[in-house]
């Protein structure tokens, strides 16, 4: 799709009120990395074999992950709660330098009500309740917060930090960017479709990304996927 198309349908579907309207802030290199629709824009000028990716939410998709290390060789931590997933990624083949991690990121430590999705075919379900969920079907998540995951795992600086948390992201922006931990980027699937006032929500989340001195220089066809490059 073209820049011109793009913009055409940002600017219908903000519009219609259907996502808020975000454009570029800044222009740097960028590729789609992942499948259609697990995958996100990266910058990857700066990517080797030395980086760590942090990757909140794996589903049954680790496409982006497995992308970055065939690539670039770099070291891939995910991390899901979600029973399924668990599952999911036990049976998979072993893959050199994605690393598996059971829990859910949130503000705080400890075990957290996670909701299921309504749609048992689905898999995602999402520490907070949204359109997708089901508040009757919930069980207990162990979740961390990002510093404390960060130095369990003897990191100070991530490279790119990936979240498709199912509407949970606005809750742990805030404390991520007060964490101390650097993070280089950020790419989020903001869900403000699950959510009345949902793009309001959205807009206060790039806002605060925006006071730490991140720049959008990616946005997705359907304004959900957007990432953010740390400036200065």
């Amino acid at each position: 799709m073209n820049k011109f198309t793009r913009k055409i349908i940002h600017f219908y579907r903000a519009l219609t009120k259907k996502s808020p309207w975000v454009s570029c802030e800044v222009s740097v290199k960028k590729e789609w990395v992942g499948s259609k629709n697990g995958g996100f824009y990266v910058n990857s000028e700066h990517l080797n074999e030395n980086s760590i990716i942090y990757s909140f939410g794996i589903g049954h998709d680790i496409s982006f992950d497995k992308s970055l290390i065939e690539q670039f060789s770099c070291n891939v931590f995910g991390f899901d709660p979600t029973p399924k997933s668990i599952a999911w990624v036990k049976n998979q083949d072993e893959i050199p330098g994605f690393n598996f991690i059971p829990v859910g990121i949130s503000d705080k430590c400890g075990d957290l009500s996670f909701f299921l999705p309504k749609n048992s075919q689905h898999v995602s379900g999402s520490l907070v309740d949204n359109d997708i969920t089901n508040t009757e079907d919930v069980i207990a998540v162990p979740v961390k917060d990002l510093k404390t995951i960060a130095e369990e795992l003897g990191h100070k600086c991530i490279d790119v930090l990936k979240m498709d948390i199912e509407g949970a992201e606005y809750d742990v922006i805030g404390d991520i960017l007060a964490s101390g931990i650097e993070v280089k980027q950020f790419l989020i699937e903001f869900h403000h479709r699950l959510y009345e006032g949902g793009n309001k929500k959205t807009q206060n989340a790039i806002r605060q990304l925006s006071e730490k001195g991140y720049k959008v220089y990616a946005v997705s066809d359907l304004v959900e996927e957007i990432s953010f490059i740390k400036m200065g």
